[in-house]
């Protein structure tokens, strides 16, 4: 039998009802929620929501928050009364684990700052400054299925835990000797020590957010959004913000009620067509200019432009492109572009905006994947003003505008991207039309990612193998293009660089095109993603799918 489900078939902390239910687990159940304990991912833990040290759960969550506890015990006296600021989205269990959360700390004696219903992501990471808190605990699963939970860390700038930071808090976390026995006080038990906060640090946040246009005296008279919040937290804060402004918000209300279950959504992810159904039906009936949507948890946002009558969706990197192209041009017409301005994006987003960048004279800094290494690196240059942040983003559809926030945050990405939008109106252009003068000035980018799905443990050996072959097997020639680098984060080439290690390799072809690969964080998966660049589009689907036969196996 496997100790770890004994351990908890017998403990004395687990209730009957939940005995019950470990009894009815198969054997192959039992091995999926027992073989392993949960892991700290690209962001922070994540995973199907059961019973099992494999799985998120009011004890996992509790061993977490115990570990984190004591971390901030180790940082002292002041770390302890400055306390932590605890968020939660729409998900299954999401109120039970913020409150755990919250409880545990208390029974620390760590003030625990808990929102009073759910919150967007950036908020937390707001949030976090604004209360001047030692840290932060957002439980969300952003965009996966509603069966997966999630619980994110954040440090005192209001970025997500960083592996230097991490890694402490992880050997905190193992030495945590029973997650069954974490001590856990209720609320009325906790008495002051938890602070149920709300409207106050909404307002404060809102008014940060209002603060970020570059054309606020922009024409909105003309102009029509669809909004779909998924389900998800984005719902109060979007359309209030943009409301306020005067843009003409026309939301999507079968998907704005907060539903743990996504019942009226066939996908909660932006990255996923699936998920503008409803909106475009939406967009059409009401002639809306572009329709966006928010993740639940509010950090990732998604755009449809409204292009000669038909709705084209956008990707994360076209979206940033545009995004950059449009805060640049602004802010050096209007004299607010900084000279020692600095943009972040990642190893695995498009090049295209790197040229933009360039174009105005700002330099491009790239990080690993995940938003954390963005905010820490605009703490980083914040701490010695030698570079100003102008731009943060990723693939994965984020964004950020101004670093009052420290993570991705589509509250803001959502106002700037209907201003850009409303801004090339008045101008007789579409986001879209931007998109292609890009094009035209540097050349098509094709960005094509294939997430091959591989759960359980013969996925995860699966997912070892296929990086395993690609060490062994280097590729010297792609496409009848010579292999001109190959980045291998686990080398020590690449931390000398200043990269942490990360199990992600990359290859850049002589033509600027690149293939990289690496193990989703947060999910069961490895990620393909592909940069196609040329000079002729009609030459790039061939290309791709050459490229994509040369690196995905045949499974």
């Amino acid at each position: 039998m496997n100790k770890n489900y004994e351990k908890w078939l017998n403990s004395e902390y687990i209730d009957e009802n939940t005995r019950q239910e470990l009894l009815a687990m198969s054997e192959k159940e039992i091995e999926e929620s027992f073989h392993s304990e949960m892991k700290f991912g690209t962001a922070g833990l994540r995973g199907i929501i059961g019973w099992g040290t494999n799985r998120i759960n009011i004890y996992t969550v509790r061993k977490a928050t115990q570990g984190f506890a004591d971390y901030i015990k180790a940082e002292g006296a002041d770390a302890v009364s400055r306390g932590v600021a605890i968020a939660y989205d729409n998900r299954r269990k999401s109120i039970e684990f913020a409150q755990n959360t919250a409880g545990v700390l208390a029974a620390n004696g760590i003030k625990a700052f808990l929102f009073e219903s759910l919150r967007p992501t950036p908020e937390l990471s707001f949030a976090v400054r604004h209360l001047h808190c030692f840290g932060g605990v957002v439980i969300t699963a952003s965009h996966n299925p509603a069966e997966y939970n999630g619980y994110k860390l954040y440090d005192s700038h209001g970025c997500q835990l960083v592996p230097r930071y991490l890694d402490r808090v992880t050997e905190f976390v193992s030495a945590v000797p029973d997650e069954l026995a974490v001590k856990c006080l209720s609320l009325e038990e906790a008495g002051d020590l938890i602070e149920i906060i709300g409207s106050e640090v909404d307002e404060a946040y809102y008014e940060a957010v209002k603060t970020i246009c570059v054309t606020p005296d922009v024409d909105k008279s003309n102009f029509k959004v669809v909004y779909s919040p998924q389900h998800g937290t984005g719902n109060v804060p979007v359309r209030h913000v943009l409301t306020t402004l005067g843009y003409n918000v026309i939301p999507v209300l079968e998907q704005c009620d907060p539903d743990t279950e996504f019942s009226n959504t066939k996908n909660p992810n932006p990255e996923r067509p699936e998920a503008y159904e409803l909106a475009l039906e939406k967009a059409k009936e009401v002639d809306a200019d572009i329709v966006i949507t928010t993740d639940p948890d509010c950090d990732r946002l998604g755009v449809a432009v409204k292009q000669n009558g038909e709705y084209i969706l956008m990707t994360g990197n076209q979206g940033g492109a545009v995004l950059l192209e449009y805060i640049l041009s602004r802010r050096t017409a209007n004299g607010t572009l900084p000279k020692n301005g600095v943009m972040f994006n990642t190893v695995v987003t498009s090049d295209l905006g790197d040229r933009v960048a360039a174009k105005y004279g700002i330099e491009t800094e790239k990080t690993l994947t995940g938003f954390k290494f963005i905010g820490d690196k605009i703490r980083t240059h914040h701490n010695t003003d030698k570079k100003q942040f102008v731009f943060g983003y990723e693939e994965s559809y984020g964004y950020l505008i101004s670093d009052f926030v420290r993570d991705k945050d589509a509250v803001q990405s959502s106002l700037m991207l209907c201003e850009a939008a409303a801004y090339y109106k008045t101008m007789g252009k579409t986001l879209y039309d931007v998109l292609t003068d890009l094009y035209k000035e540097y050349g098509y980018f094709k960005d094509h990612l294939t997430s091959l799905t591989l759960p359980g443990l013969d996925g995860a050996k699966q997912i070892e193998k296929i990086m395993s072959d690609l060490r062994a097997n280097p590729k010297s020639e792609v496409y009848e293009r010579k292999v001109v680098k190959i980045y291998d984060f686990m080398s020590d080439e690449m931390t000398a660089q200043g990269y942490p290690k990360s199990n992600v390799i990359k290859y850049v072809l002589e033509d600027g095109t690149w293939i990289a690969i690496r193990p989703s964080g947060t999910e069961p998966k490895c990620k393909f993603y592909y940069s196609i660049v040329s000079r002729d589009i009609n030459r790039i689907p061939s290309k791709l799918e050459i490229i994509r036969k040369e690196f995905e196996p045949q499974l």
